[in-house]
């Protein structure tokens, strides 16, 4: 029963006007400045940061909360339209997202994504209100060996997110791991694959890695295709709202990926990007629909939007009860709440129990906000389509080059996302999957971190992963997984080889 008076009374101080308004502006600019390829939502709060100094503390958190869930909405618009992760772990999103666009059913993909949003915003919201208390000190059970192996879990998986061979699956993620090594170590200080380039001393960024991979990739292909036109030309309002099968068939992937997300967004360290991708390779492998992942099926559209939407909102448990900020925007929301005075930790909840309750309450009423204004916008992002190409192509590379050199104001970043462009196209040619590669490319060096405090936690003993609970048991489902995978691998190839000498 406390929970419910204190979300009651977390609901009467979000409700107030000045809240109401500033949960408003969160969350419009936060889907605006999503959809604009390369941003992301920590340079959203990054721009919307110094207005909420002059706010009341609610007001203010209220607000950058808003542009972080909506910066995330936005982000899946250009993924399932123009296949450009407006945000990384829209990427996901991409796999199934523009297949269904190139099929004359983008309306449909972005209303699921829309209600996935939601069902997954709402989820994490319940989860935060109710076991708040409960993952937080489950959080801080979680040592460099259990982070270790679950992104070693998360890497596996996202093998299985690869279409055809899993061997390409595992190899696409190896190489992303050898790319996230790239630059300066932070330990030693030793240079790494930098190939005597000054400018990759730093490594390689994520977005433009992303922008590269999906956006100028498959830009390259539509050229190459000789794709003229628009990808639809007769918009009929009724392809906008999934029929009654398709209802069913994404009910049951929005409670896994909203269950998914939950767990990984209250995790330190592992964020959206890794609940996507996670519960993407889990609705792939337990749906009846299996064979059409990656060609337009509907629950890929569904499953990585609710598990990115639930981990945006679980992702304020680590940060204000724990004070361990879990990405850089959580480092963003714990610097304006010290600015106001506010140290996040244990004590929040107790010292400051209305802001606490009225975020949570402001995240049910954010996320209707966002169901309210993207629906009726669903035509008008449909209507980019139309666009022909020869219009559409120099505006896309415009976009993806502003949001590139945006992060770090560097012409080369641009040159090293036309790379990755081709090297995404070569990578199509011959049927590698680049969302392993970028997955592997996310946790590797967090994976290379964790490794090595463990490591030097127990003075060089491997056996440590396997004595400590946690870690073993996800290193034993770890193992599971990947043996599942090339098993049921096996057992596609001598099948296809059946059908054919039966054919013969």
């Amino acid at each position: 029963m406390d929970i419910f008076a204190n979300f009651g009374s977390g609901l009467l101080v979000a409700i107030e006007p000045m809240n109401l308004l500033y949960c408003f502006v969160g969350v419009f600019l936060g889907t605006f400045i999503g959809v604009l390829p390369g941003i992301g939502s920590m340079a959203a709060i990054s721009m919307i940061l110094p207005l909420s100094f002059y706010l009341e503390p609610t007001s203010a958190l209220v607000m950058i909360a808003g542009v972080y869930y909506g910066a995330e909405y936005g982000g899946s618009i250009a993924s399932i339209l123009m296949n450009i992760p407006g945000t990384p772990s829209s990427s996901i999103t991409c796999i199934d997202g523009y297949p269904m666009a190139r099929e004359g059913r983008a309306g449909i993909a972005l209303f699921t994504s829309a209600i996935a949003s939601f069902g997954g915003g709402m989820i994490g919201m319940v989860v935060m209100a109710v076991l708040a208390p409960a993952l937080a000190s489950l959080a801080l059970n979680f040592g460099p060996t259990e982070y270790f192996a679950v992104i070693l879990l998360g890497l596996v998986s996202a093998s299985a997110v690869s279409n055809g061979s899993p061997i390409k699956g595992v190899a696409m993620v190896v190489a992303g791991l050898m790319l996230g090594t790239m630059g300066v170590d932070i330990t030693t200080g030793t240079e790494r694959f930098t190939l005597g380039i000054p400018e990759l001393r730093d490594g390689v960024n994520l977005v433009v890695v992303a922008m590269g991979l999906f956006g100028v990739g498959e830009l390259i292909v539509s050229i190459k295709a000789n794709a003229s036109g628009a990808h639809q030309t007769n918009i009929d309002y009724k392809q906008f709202y999934p029929n009654r099968a398709e209802w069913k068939s994404i009910l049951n992937p929005i409670l896994r990926g909203g269950a998914i997300g939950s767990f990984f967004g209250a995790l330190p360290g592992t964020g959206q990007t890794v609940a996507s991708a996670v519960a993407y390779a889990v609705e792939k492998k337990v749906s009846r629909n299996r064979g059409n992942f990656g060609k337009g099926a509907i629950e890929g559209v569904a499953v990585p939007e609710s598990a990115n939407n639930s981990a945006t909102q679980t992702a304020f448990i680590p940060t204000l009860t724990l004070g361990v900020p879990g990405s850089a925007s959580m480092a963003l929301v714990i610097g304006a709440l010290m600015i106001h005075g506010i140290t996040p930790g244990p004590r929040l909840l107790v010292e400051h129990a209305d802001l606490f309750w009225g975020l949570v309450a402001s995240f049910l009423i954010g996320n209707l906000m966002l169901l309210v204004l993207n629906i009726p916008m669903i035509g008008l992002w449909v209507r980019l389509l139309q666009i022909p190409y020869k219009y559409m192509y120099p505006t896309i590379i415009v976009l993806i080059c502003m949001g590139v050199y945006s992060v770090n104001n560097n012409v080369f970043d641009i040159w090293l996302t036309l790379a990755f462009g081709w090297a995404g196209y070569l990578m199509r040619l011959f049927r590698f999957e680049p969302a392993p590669l970028l997955i592997g490319f996310v946790l590797g060096p967090m994976m290379e971190e964790q490794l090595r405090r463990a490591m030097l936690l127990s003075r060089g003993d491997p056996l440590v992963f396997l004595t400590r609970p946690i870690s073993g048991v996800l290193i034993a489902i770890t193992v599971a997984l990947l043996a599942w995978t090339f098993i049921s691998a096996l057992r596609a190839q001598r099948g296809n080889r059946g059908s054919r000498r039966s054919a013969e």
